[in-house]
């Protein structure tokens, strides 16, 4: 027993029947060592991720102060209501001084703490750009797996840095707040270029509307963008309006979310996984050359071109051209080879 549990493949296997089968103590241990990207994660990711792929995984992103926490909980409230299961990841800022999260999601929405087709996740940015934590789509899988109808992602809320979130979900859904200003800006951030659904929130306040209105008017203003394969897309999001605090709009939001989602197989919806792929893979490569170049056996060579570079001795595209190929060389020596 002892020997087995020290095993990752074999601890990843206990986990994962254990979730596959109900367990949420076991899930919640399962997305705990995809966070911290242990071996039994690696080994848990290779059992499930065959078995995901069945549900509809939303982005909701957006500036702070939009009510992106209050709409998440609505939009609970509303999937329950409709007999449906529900998971939501929550990326929260991280700590400076610990790296967590701070958890404030998870205490906004405690009402459904008791419920079992709920289950909530807060998980760190730990510095990740782009507002999603680096493990966040691996944690989707995994409850993607456990069986989840939908599964939301709710980003940390940083504004322009926030279309990361595009190549991880099928729908995107952006927030905006009534009233924001300067519409321009809306589309610098890049937000509205990514979204599938535009959502103004906090509609009981003076401004909703016209906000609603000039949104549209700007992406009618706006050239359809092409999707990951570079065909067009000429369909341009719909501009709904909410108010999460009291429900209203967000059982038009969820219809919309499912005619996004049925509207799209094949088009949007398959470009946008193709894009996710591409983004998981990516981020499993730099992972791993990180830490062959942290390696023990390489760490010294690593060291001596990072500070020529400091030196200003070597150019750091030089730098990197030389790590690909020391790593290439590694690769192509037979075992146990030195040298």
């Amino acid at each position: 027993m002892g020997d087995r549990a020290q095993d990752p493949v074999a601890r990843a296997t206990g986990l994962s029947d254990a979730a596959l089968a109900g367990d949420r103590r076991a899930l919640a241990r399962l997305l705990t060592a995809v966070e911290n990207r242990t071996p039994v994660a690696e080994a848990a990711l290779r059992r499930l991720y065959p078995l995901a792929g069945r549900a509809h995984l939303v982005g909701i992103t957006g500036p702070p102060g939009a009510g992106k926490s209050t709409l998440v909980a609505s939009l609970i409230a509303e999937v329950r209501r409709a007999g449906r299961s529900v998971a939501v990841i929550a990326v929260d800022p991280s700590s400076p001084i610990t790296g967590g999260a701070l958890l404030g999601d998870r205490v906004r929405m405690q009402a459904y703490a008791g419920d079992r087709d709920v289950f909530i996740r807060s998980m760190a940015a730990r510095g990740h750009a782009g507002g999603l934590a680096s493990t966040s789509g691996a944690a989707a899988a995994v409850l993607d797996a456990a069986g989840f109808d939908l599964i939301l992602v709710e980003t940390v809320g940083t504004g322009q840095s926030e279309v990361e979130v595009a190549a991880t979900a099928d729908t995107t859904v952006v927030l905006e707040a009534p009233e924001m200003g300067d519409e321009i800006q809306a589309i610098k951030a890049g937000l509205l270029e990514v979204a599938d659904l535009v959502v103004v929130n906090k509609g009981d306040r003076p401004g909703a509307q016209r906000t609603a209105s000039q949104l549209r008017a700007m992406l009618v203003a706006t050239p359809p963008r092409n999707d990951a394969h570079d065909r067009p897309q000429p369909k341009r999001p719909d501009v709904l309006v909410t108010t999460a605090s009291t429900g209203e709009g967000v059982p038009e939001l969820l219809a919309a979310l499912d005619a996004h989602r049925i509207g799209d197989r094949g088009g949007t919806t398959w470009s946008a996984r193709v894009a996710r792929a591409e983004a998981q893979v990516g981020a499993i490569i730099a992972d791993r050359l990180r830490e062959r170049l942290a390696a023990p056996g390489r760490s010294a060579a690593t060291r001596d071109i990072y500070d020529a570079v400091a030196r200003h001795e070597l150019d750091p595209f030089a730098a990197a051209d030389r790590l690909l190929a020391a790593m290439s060389e590694d690769g192509a020596r037979p075992p146990g080879a030195t040298g």
